[in-house]
């Protein structure tokens, strides 16, 4: 306790005020100096504080390699106080060719691979800069940037890099935040280049006419983007979305009508290793029915080979299976937070970013042109001083020799500056000769011209930019490559239903619970107790189909589902959701659940009283989305959908009032609202059902037992009608079964 220093000053302020105030400075500072990069050169302070380094060291590309250990630790003693790891770990990303679409760092020895191995340690690796990174430094040291100071004070470090290539949309960024993220795909340099030059002759082009030159990203392991345009326009113009990044693959023909499918190029940054154990543990959990095995073949080149059970599986439906259930499908975000050139943080759009660009490289121009004037205009005083003293060498070399202060009567005999003295007094003898006079005159007159087309530059915004399209021009010339890594397609609409005879056909009891969780027994399983839900749930549908079934699903929404009964989850357990499975919202719920038999027809109706008959081979869906087959009102919602068997109809609705009316009464159509069914003062339809009027109307009771009505006549009329009271006995729920 002796060793502290009592500042005699204490400050009392509420808790929630300094926590807040405490947080808001972590939050900032983890923000601006650690997880977003600028727009201006895409580094964060550890990457710019990597390559700043690097080049200290003199790591240029033409220079040798220096271990990885060296070049961390001057990093971290000088620039960046952190772990020698996340140093590490940052500059071996800069040097990975499938992390970086245009690598910064030319590394040496092992630096990982796409397998998802991890570098060697610092100790075996060797690195220098690459050409890329000698463009982001080109200018550093002629006042281009601003510098500071170190966390120590006692070097140095660039506030931004000069940056003459546009690194944040080239190589990407990814970074998480306090409170934001960012996540920038890469780009092609060359289709970068374009949009910047379109950009400096229509700085208002929108996003539309800046994807004629960039269409998407293009990431350095290749893949095909299947993402739409007008999604990823919407990306660009907000800043924020996403891409759909597939793997490429082909087919290779075996004998006898067999086949295997090779993919060569997987999606960016998905490690190869845990995407094949993801595969394998896919097939050992019998989720792939198609597939028959995976290898990895790859050697320098991705190959991995895909067997299918048999030559009858379409690719196409094997692929399309493999892309929903593995990571041979990503979606790469996009979200483009970023300092803004007064580092604060904002949400940019693709134009933003590129003007962002031109800007600073316009403002690194005009800081390099200034400081070269500055350099030109101090040689050039100093040359006029050499001037005056060959013209006046005699009386200079006597002034020399004879004056008790030679600097002052220099000075003060020819109107010279002290700094010219100086350069005179400190010249040396054999300077004095005609040829080095004429080297001078030369020289004299090649910087007075120089420092006119300078002068003429800063006064001419016209010529600034033209300068910066030249640059962008050489910037194209020396990095562009010949074409795209990533490819555009449209993903293809395909029908994901299995062939029966690609199925094992067992015999399996559907459950499904009140609150909608669906599970398989195997066997055709009797309803008994021993069957167990979930605390608060209860049983609702039991149906008992085959392995080949396809369980249709009609909701609240008036749309049809379709669940492939081999798809759904098996065990004893719960199960799991089936709004998981299909596009069903919280506020809507499930009307029926049946097997599908395509020769059966469906009464379905609403509870607006108003229905019509559907074939049930029209209602199989096949996206997660379902088929809107009812069209509901505002404020209603499905009531039945109710198997036709009959030459009659009854509805009921919730004021007990029953009709029974002939079927044919009734439309057959694909979708729609209906016709009318029955007339309701108040309330609504609350069940309908078919039925032959010769056998009578029945209904269940309490206990289970079933009542029939045979003689309906005074419920007989006409469809629309209002009814009549139901008979006695009829359940107080006012449905039939």
């Amino acid at each position: 306790m002796s060793d502290l220093i009592d500042t005699g000053e204490i400050r009392e302020a509420p808790l929630a005020e300094a926590l807040s105030e405490r947080y808001l400075n972590y939050a900032l500072s983890t923000i601006m100096a650690r997880s977003l990069p600028d727009v201006r050169d895409g580094l964060k302070p550890v990457h710019r504080r990597l390559l700043h380094a690097m080049r200290e060291m003199k790591l240029d590309p033409k220079s040798g390699f220096k271990k990885c250990a060296r070049i961390v630790g001057d990093v971290m003693g000088k620039y960046h106080p952190h772990g020698d790891q996340a140093i590490y770990d940052a500059l071996v990303r800069l040097a990975q060719e499938f992390s970086q679409r245009y690598p910064l760092v030319d590394g040496q020895g092992n630096f990982g691979n796409v397998d998802g191995d991890n570098a060697a340690a610092m100790r075996y690796t060797e690195a220098r800069l690459t050409a890329v990174a000698e463009a982001l430094l080109t200018g550093i040291d002629q006042d281009t940037v601003d510098f500071r100071e170190t966390y120590d004070g006692e070097e140095e470090e660039p506030v931004v890099l000069p940056a003459a290539f546009p690194n944040l949309l080239a190589n990407g960024a990814a970074g998480i935040a306090v409170g934001m993220a960012t996540s920038i795909p890469p780009h092609n340099v060359g289709e970068l280049a374009g949009a910047l030059l379109h950009l400096i002759k229509h700085r208002n082009a929108g996003v539309d006419k800046l994807m004629s030159f960039i269409p998407g990203p293009d990431f350095p392991t290749g893949g095909i983007l299947v993402e739409p345009a007008a999604n990823i326009a919407e990306a660009y113009r907000t800043g924020r979305g996403g891409f759909r990044l597939r793997a490429r693959w082909e087919v290779e023909t075996g004998k006898r009508g067999t086949y295997s499918i090779v993919v060569t190029e997987i999606p960016y940054q998905v490690p190869k290793g845990r995407l094949i154990e993801k595969i394998a543990e896919l097939l050992a959990q019998k989720k792939l029915p198609l597939l028959a095995d995976v290898r990895d073949e790859s050697a320098e080149d991705i190959r991995l080979v895909l067997e299918p059970r048999n030559g009858k599986v379409p690719a196409e439906l094997l692929m399309e299976q493999l892309f929903r259930a593995s990571e041979l499908e990503v979606r790469f975000s996009l979200n483009m937070n970023v300092l803004d050139a007064e580092q604060t943080p904002r949400l940019m759009g693709l134009r933003d970013v590129l003007c962002a660009f031109l800007d600073h490289r316009h403002e690194v121009l005009v800081r390099r042109t200034r400081h070269r004037l500055e350099r030109i205009a101090r040689r050039l005083e100093i040359l006029e001083g050499y001037l005056v003293a060959y013209l006046n060498l005699d009386e200079v070399i006597r002034i020399i020799r004879e004056a008790d202060e030679p600097k002052a009567e220099l000075m003060r005999r020819f109107e010279l500056t002290e700094t010219q003295v100086e350069a005179i007094l400190n010249m040396r003898l054999r300077a004095l000769h005609r040829l080095q006079e004429i080297e001078i005159r030369k020289e004299h007159k090649e910087l007075t011209a120089e420092q006119g087309k300078l002068r003429a530059l800063l006064a001419d915004e016209a010529g600034r930019w033209k300068v910066v399209a030249d640059e962008i021009r050489d910037l194209r010339k020396n990095f562009a490559d010949d074409a795209r890594r990533t490819t555009l397609q449209d993903a293809p609409t395909i029908d994901e239903t299995l062939p029966e005879s690609l199925i094992d056909k067992e015999p399996v009891t559907i459950i499904c619970s009140e609150k909608g969780w669906i599970r398989t027994i195997r066997g055709h399983v009797a309803e008994g107790p021993d069957v167990r839900y979930k605390e608060g749930d209860r049983g609702r549908f039991w149906l008992h189909g085959e392995t080949t079934d396809r369980i249709v699903l009609f909701a609240t929404n008036g749309r049809f589902y379709t669940l492939p009964a081999d798809k759904l989850p098996g065990g004893r357990g719960h199960g799991e959701p089936v709004r998981l499975m299909i596009d069903l919202g919280n506020d809507e719920d499930i009307v029926s659940l049946a097997v599908h038999q395509p020769d059966r027809k469906l009464l379905v109706a609403s509870t607006d009283g108003r229905g019509f008959i559907v074939e049930e081979a029209a209602v199989l869906a096949q996206t997660k989305a379902g088929k809107q087959v009812l069209n509901i009102a505002p404020g209603e919602e499905a009531r039945v959908a109710a198997t036709v068997a009959g030459d009659h109809v009854a509805v009921v609705g919730d004021n007990r009032k029953l009709v029974v009316f002939a079927a044919d009464e009734l439309p057959e159509m694909t979708r729609g609202r209906g016709v009318r069914l029955q007339r309701y003062k108040d309330g609504g339809l609350s069940d309908a059902r078919t039925f032959t009027l010769a056998d009578g109307l029945s209904w269940r009771q309490a206990g289970g037992r079933t009542r029939t009505e045979t003689d309906l006549t005074p419920w007989l009329g006409k469809r629309a009608s209002a009814g009549r009271l139901a008979p006695k006995g009829f359940p107080r729920d006012n449905r039939f079964t």
